[in-house]
């Protein structure tokens, strides 16, 4: 008796600690939504959130690795324009399948090591320096086009339209990134270093890790997959479109954080990112199947942003108040 008492707490613990509120939200999330609409646990409706969320999903991986590494890149959206685009002109040139992929994917890496390089070369922050790469890539994207949209792509809708044993291709590039993603966080050196540096730089220095060379992996990383994002979202919508990807980069975001990212750095995971971009695509269906009107739903996500950041500062600084509070008595004792 005395066991399970001592026990109960501890495994309480684990759920009022954060670690796995996130996963009981999307339950209750898919509750609500099935209630709601008897259509919401369909096959055909998880398939259709999935590819949805795809593009999105696919730059909050990148955005994850950078915010655990303590970076970010407001970018994102403007690369993914530009990427695209660039892909869909070499395509249309060429008529070349796959490699007009890798040039999206080319493009978002370059712009990506450019962003890394200003960063480490001039110590300057990535808030300042993606920035900048967010209007100059998205000038370059409107000066190729003189803003002007490219149409018919004909097989380029391969990419984004495609499908698999009736699973879309989007979908499938989805679930292939998060297990990438998985993978280097929990099982590459590379992840562990991420993990490092977001959580103490000067530590991580001192250890003997090449801060410098992680963060232009990670930017490089991020890139990659901005640069695949672009071509599948120019595919997907059958169009080469200069102004596509506007405020992607904070969709992205909003789903790493919602998933348990944190902005201090040093935490997050890539099935929680998966879960909080779940979660942002529960919300928005919800929301369409309720009516509610597009500008009301942007208002509600920035509340949802300012929300779990807010709880993630709070959650920070209990932590930090209990680790105080356990030294104190340690102190008085060696004292």
């Amino acid at each position: 008796m005395n066991t399970v008492t001592r026990n109960a707490p501890a495994r309480w613990a684990l759920f009022s600690n954060g670690r796995y509120s996130i996963y009981l939200i999307l339950v209750a999330m898919i509750i609500v939504s099935s209630i709601i609409s008897p259509v919401f646990l369909s096959t055909t409706n998880f398939l259709n959130i999935s590819r949805q969320i795809s593009i999105t999903t696919i730059l909050a991986f990148g955005q994850t690795l950078l915010i655990i590494c303590g970076l970010i890149d407001l970018s994102a959206g403007s690369v993914l324009a530009l990427s695209g685009l660039l892909s869909v002109i070499f395509f249309k040139a060429t008529g070349m399948f796959v490699p007009s992929l890798i040039v999206g994917i080319a493009i978002g890496s370059a712009c990506g090591l450019v962003n890394g390089w200003i960063v480490t070369r001039f110590n300057t922050p990535a808030f300042i320096a993606t920035l900048a790469m967010q209007t100059a890539a998205r000038g370059a994207a409107l000066m190729m086009t003189k803003g002007q949209n490219i149409y018919e792509l004909d097989n380029y809708v391969g990419w984004g339209q495609g499908s698999v044993l009736g699973v879309p291709s989007p979908v499938i590039f989805l679930i292939v990134i998060a297990l990438l993603t998985w993978y280097v966080l929990n099982h590459t050196r590379l992840g562990r270093y991420i993990y490092a540096i977001g959580g103490n730089q000067e530590a991580a220095r001192a250890s003997g890790i090449r801060i410098n060379r992680i963060k232009m992996m990670a930017f490089l990383l991020n890139g990659a997959l901005v640069g695949l994002a672009g071509v599948l979202y120019m595919s997907r919508v059958n169009a080469g479109l200069p102004n596509a990807g506007i405020g992607f980069e904070f969709d992205a975001m909003t789903a790493a954080i919602i998933g348990g990212t944190s902005f201090s750095g040093g935490i997050g995971t890539a099935i929680g990112t998966l879960a909080g971009a779940f979660i942002m695509g529960f919300l928005g269906n919800i929301m369409n199947l309720l009516g509610i009107q597009s500008y009301l739903q942007q208002i509600i996500k920035g509340g949802i942003i300012v929300l779990a950041v807010a709880y993630d500062i709070s959650s920070k600084h209990g932590k930090k108040k209990k680790k105080t509070a356990q030294q104190e008595p340690a102190k008085a004792v060696t004292s």
